[in-house]
């Protein structure tokens, strides 16, 4: 599954903004940052895509029932003038996440001088 199918093919994950709950802090949740989407085969997961427009990036997933709180950030845009929602969700310590690094098999060609 490529990242360019993760945009493309599957809903906004819509975060909703309100105020920061008291009881949240660094000592019980971590901060994860990217554009969010909802997963494409399991409703309790989330996969949060760090870097959208570069061709060189990464995705995490995380169960939905692990995240205390999502704040949301600016877009991002690119030179076309797409944009993408990005937000900043806070993740329960102890919590199992999966971190995943598509790319493309194929053979290296030597670098010819």
């Amino acid at each position: 599954m490529t990242i360019t199918h993760l945009l493309d093919g599957k809903g906004k994950f819509e975060v909703q903004a309100y105020a920061r709950p008291k009881n949240m802090d660094r000592d019980t949740h971590i901060p994860f940052s990217g554009s969010p989407r909802k997963h494409p085969l399991e409703k309790n997961k989330i996969i949060l895509i760090v870097d959208p427009f570069t061709t060189n990036t990464f995705y995490y997933e995380f169960n939905i029932e692990d995240i205390g709180f999502a704040e949301e950030l600016a877009n991002l845009t690119n030179i076309d003038g797409d944009a993408i929602p990005m937000a900043r969700i806070w993740v329960k310590k102890q919590s199992v996440g999966v971190r995943c690094t598509p790319f493309i098999v194929d053979t290296i060609a030597p670098r010819r001088n």
